[in-house]
């Protein structure tokens, strides 16, 4: 069994992650479902120790499965729990969390607070609701030190990697500070405002530089929210009125900020 552990390999999304684990980290992997992220990473070295923390009862048997036909039972530990209560304060360095909604991903962080004192990196992968990760990080004095976005299987996926440090206030007060983005070297002093709002939605770094990736999911994001705003206005409320008149704005911001973003050369 020896053999197939070490031929294991993993999807790019979670080798993504596992690349962000720091070296020599002691990490828990959160729904961790079949645990291959923790056997990877314990096996190849990413990672000393691993707690693969689950709340479903058939993942958690497929994930002991795993780790024991890898012989890792006493470097991985596999605990039945809801959300960081699989862990105690001070046991890991670096928790992952991914495959879920953004908004659980926070009601996890949120619940789990007194866990995170000791804990030096978070690595996220929100499948929707990205805004709702970084601005409950930002609300927390986590810093963004990475993002990163990918496409698999018909999937576009961020990954989120935020830092405990000492000035990640002042640091963070610098990641989302209101910026002009120029439309065009003709008139330097006219420009489309990236807002911290913005920021929040469409990732500090990846904004920074924008990918096709990055580009096709947010001209996607435009169609849905277009969809909605023809659904909206056709309403008679006022209060449906109100919500076209927000989503117009936010369209032709997206639209705008878009088109001014400096892009990766691929």
């Amino acid at each position: 069994m020896e053999g197939v552990v070490t031929r294991m390999k993993l999807s790019s999304r979670l080798q993504q992650i596992a690349d962000r684990l720091p070296p020599g980290c002691r990490f828990a992997d959160i729904g961790s479902d079949h645990a291959l992220l923790p056997v990877w990473a314990v096996k190849h070295g990413a990672a000393v120790s691993a707690v693969a923390g689950e709340v479903n009862a058939g993942p958690l048997e497929a994930a002991k499965r795993q780790v024991a036909e890898a012989g890792l039972s006493q470097r991985v530990a596999v605990r039945k729990g809801n959300g960081l209560e699989v862990i105690a304060a001070g046991e890991v360095d670096a928790i992952t969390i991914a495959g879920m909604g953004g908004a659980l991903i926070t009601s996890i962080l949120e619940a789990g607070q007194d866990k995170l004192k000791r804990v030096k990196r978070l690595i996220l992968q929100p499948n929707v609701g990205e805004d709702f990760v970084r601005r409950w990080l930002l609300e927390h004095d986590w810093y963004v030190t990475d993002e990163t976005i990918l496409a698999e299987d018909g999937k576009i996926y961020e990954i989120i990697t935020a830092d405990a440090v000492p000035d990640a206030s002042q640091l963070n007060e610098e990641l989302y500070k209101d910026r002009l983005l120029q439309q065009g070297e003709e008139d330097a002093e006219s420009g489309v405002a990236l807002t911290k709002e913005l920021l929040l939605m469409l990732g500090p770094r990846l904004a920074a530089q924008a990918s096709d990736v990055f580009l096709e999911k947010w001209k996607s994001e435009i169609s849905k929210l277009e969809k909605i705003h023809r659904s909206v206005a056709a309403s008679q409320l006022p209060a449906s009125r109100d919500k076209a008149q927000e989503l117009s704005l936010l369209i032709k911001q997206l639209k705008e900020v878009l088109a001014c973003l400096p892009k990766v050369r691929q």
